[in-house]
């Protein structure tokens, strides 16, 4: 199916972003999606998955500034 957009994804704790992003593109039956950065599947936070002709804003969302926030407790 050829499905155009930008999906804002909440990615769970487990799933590495390569995982996250398949598993979407089968939901949505896309032929072409791609992520825009990864997350370590021991982090959860919002990955945007670009299908179709939007894959082609991938490059300008990668380049982009991003901020992390993490929660760590040590000595445990």
């Amino acid at each position: 199916m050829n499905v155009h957009g930008i999906l804002l994804l909440d990615k769970p704790q487990g799933l590495s972003s390569n995982q996250a992003l398949q598993a979407v593109k089968r939901l949505f039956g896309a032929r072409k999606a791609g992520h825009t950065g990864s997350l370590d599947p021991l982090a959860t936070g919002m990955l945007p998955i670009c299908f179709g002709a939007s894959t082609r804003l991938s490059s300008y969302l990668l380049d982009a500034t991003k901020s992390y926030l993490v929660t760590a407790e040590l000595g445990r």
